[in-house]
């Protein structure tokens, strides 16, 4: 997220805290802060830069530093308005790059109106890939945009023992597989020589309808 690897983490409820252990587990510089007491407690067990601090006080904000960090995460849940002024302060102090996340599409415009550079809605996208995993052969669903997904599946009847280009499976099905796991094994691109064994995982990549319809095959 940050070119020098230093993200601020406004926020440590289970979102916010999962991010900021997650982002030093991946090498960043985290300075996580949060008013309540009680969690700036829980996640310094976790965490080895904690504050206790209210995210909507510029000036205290500016005493820890705040402005010199490349990337801002409001993670803020619930609390709309401390969400709004967390984001407002972290504009003001001229971060260049802030997310924030929303709860609601109205919170999340307001967001955007105050100046995140992108809004983010875990709890709704969440919700949209498990409803995509409750039918079908659907193991996990990522749509990138309205019109291309992920979609990662097991291998159809139909196509199991074939090569993928004598399967067909981008002239038949309008969409492709990019990557194969067998089992036991681990993720390889997908090849036209790549021949599809029964339990072998795809990742499927299209039009979220057709790769949807590529992974209800039996």
């Amino acid at each position: 997220m940050s070119d020098r690897g230093e993200v601020l983490v406004i926020g440590l409820g289970r979102f916010g805290r999962s991010l900021a252990m997650t982002l030093v587990e991946l090498g960043h510089d985290v300075l996580a802060v949060d008013a309540d007491h009680e969690k700036v407690q829980a996640a310094a067990r976790d965490l080895q830069h904690v504050v206790q601090v209210d995210a909507t006080d510029i000036d205290a904000m500016r005493d820890i530093g705040a402005s010199d960090f490349e990337t801002g995460v409001v993670a803020i849940g619930s609390d709309t308005e401390s969400s709004i002024i967390a984001t407002y302060v972290l504009v003001d102090l001229r971060l260049p790059r802030i997310w924030a996340k929303a709860i609601t599409s109205s919170h999340g415009a307001i967001l955007e109106r105050v100046g995140a550079h992108r809004v983010i809605f875990p709890e709704r996208d969440m919700g949209v890939r498990m409803a995509h995993t409750l039918t079908g052969q659907t193991i996990d669903y990522l749509e990138l945009d309205e019109n291309f997904a992920l979609v990662e599946t097991t291998a159809p009847k139909e196509v199991v023992g074939k090569p993928l280009a004598k399967a067909e499976i981008r002239k038949r099905f309008d969409c492709t597989v990019v990557a194969v796991k067998q089992a036991d094994g681990m993720f390889t691109y997908a090849t036209p020589e790549t021949v599809l064994q029964t339990g072998d995982i795809l990742v499927v990549a299209g039009e979220p309808r057709k790769a949807e319809q590529f992974a209800s095959l039996d």
